[in-house]
């Protein structure tokens, strides 16, 4: 069995983002040479998410009404969390939208359903944030 690992960095201008990163991963998926195994892809931060969903921009600003919704930015003096930061929102929406996502590897390509993708959220930015891959399989 082989095994290939490579870290993304993202840097979001905003404090909240959606990324479709998965051009990357299918680049990241033909380096390994992997043909039939595991994609492991995780957050590697605690205000960040991957998630698998439909690339649609109205899907995406639901997201973030529905997010904001369950745990509102502001007042930051809502949280007990904060105090040094001002990201506890952050921590709240990464536990909602997940940390990692694992897709099948099936004759070298994610084995996705017609209108899968992944994407990075970011639910703190203006920092440099990381993502493993972790490809297994033969």
């Amino acid at each position: 069995m082989k095994s290939f690992r490579r870290e993304l960095s993202f840097h979001t201008p905003t404090r909240r983002a959606f990324l479709n990163i998965t051009s990357q991963i299918d680049s990241a998926l033909k380096e390994s040479g992997i043909q039939e195994g595991l994609c492991l892809v995780n957050a590697m931060h605690i205000t960040a998410s991957v998630f698998i969903n439909d690339d649609e921009s109205g899907l995406h600003l639901d997201f973030e009404k529905w997010l904001e919704q369950l745990a509102p930015e502001k007042p930051h003096s809502q949280y007990r969390h904060n105090g040094a930061e001002d990201n506890a929102d952050a921590h709240l929406k990464r536990s909602i939208m997940g940390r990692e996502v694992v897709v099948a590897v099936t004759q070298g390509r994610l084995d996705f359903g017609p209108w899968e993708r992944i994407f990075y959220g970011e639910f703190d930015g203006n920092r440099t944030k990381r993502v493993l891959l972790k490809i297994i399989g033969e």
